[in-house]
């Protein structure tokens, strides 16, 4: 697919993020005009199930908001692209006219076609969709180590002759590990998140299910069982219990909402 086709397709996608998000405030402000309606004594009555939609209201406008910043990034580097192709395209152009009046001879007919790197990756198939400055999950431990280390990163570089992923951990670490970190990892490492903008591709994990998924407030994922379901729609939170997550007073383990495109199934063998 050209680069061309590629920079319109992000540009509908981005149209699509934009009315979602619309529809999603029109529910906010609904909320809010219910409540500044209602004496402090009624609101107080709603229990849990209010609050609840409103939280996951304003968690579903901010993982839009982040999904649209960065298909933003995306379309912008295909527009420098294009920018680019064009102007070398262009002096070509003039470089072959001028080779055709000094040497008398036939200009080549057309020069060759210019793709994008984001997009002509050659990746495998499974992860054909993978383009440089997606999210993904990554494993970032060698098989070797006691546990696996999965955490989400950014996409870089696709080393077709290593067959490697080059990405980037963009949180840095704390003290000593203050840089984003870099890695080349193969594909066997790296797990395509769902794509926020198309949850009709997304897979449906039933009540039970073992994921891999996104702690809220982290950029690690760990492993969880989804909870008694409450997902309406496939964009809807999935409610998880992470192994290990104990709080104390609480009897079991607490359940954590986590977006949709945060869940991944668990890998065969996952060590933690």
């Amino acid at each position: 697919m050209a680069v061309y086709d590629t920079a319109n397709e992000n540009l509908k996608v981005l149209n699509i993020l934009r009315s979602e998000q619309e529809v999603i405030l029109q529910k906010i402000n609904k909320v809010h005009q219910k409540l500044s309606r209602t004496a402090l004594e009624t609101a107080k009555k709603y229990e849990d199930n209010l609050w609840i939609k409103l939280r996951s209201l304003y968690v579903n406008a901010k993982e839009l908001a982040e999904c649209e910043e960065r298909v933003s990034k995306t379309f912008v580097t295909q527009l420098d692209t294009l920018l680019q192709s064009s102007q070398t395209v262009s002096n070509r152009k003039k470089l072959e006219v001028s080779q055709k009046k000094r040497k008398g001879i036939k200009a080549d007919a057309e020069p060759p076609r210019l793709t994008s790197p984001a997009v002509s990756l050659r990746m495998p198939p499974e992860q054909a969709n993978i383009l440089i400055g997606d999210q993904v999950a990554a494993r970032v431990t060698t098989d070797n180590d006691d546990k696996d280390e999965w955490i989400v990163v950014k996409v870089t570089h696709y080393d077709r002759d290593a067959a490697k992923y080059e990405v980037i951990d963009e949180e840095p670490g704390d003290d000593d590990e203050s840089y984003q970190r870099k890695f080349k990892l193969p594909p066997s490492h790296i797990i395509p998140f769902p794509k926020c903008i198309d949850p009709s591709n997304t897979p449906n994990f039933p009540t039970g299910s073992q994921v891999l998924a996104v702690y809220p407030g982290t950029t690690a994922l760990y492993k969880a069982i989804v909870s008694f379901s409450h997902r309406k729609k496939k964009f809807d939170d999935y409610l998880l219990e992470f192994d290990d997550d104990e709080e104390d007073g609480l009897d079991g383990l607490p359940k954590r909402s986590v977006p949709f495109h945060h869940v991944v199934p668990l890998p065969e063998g996952h060590r933690q």
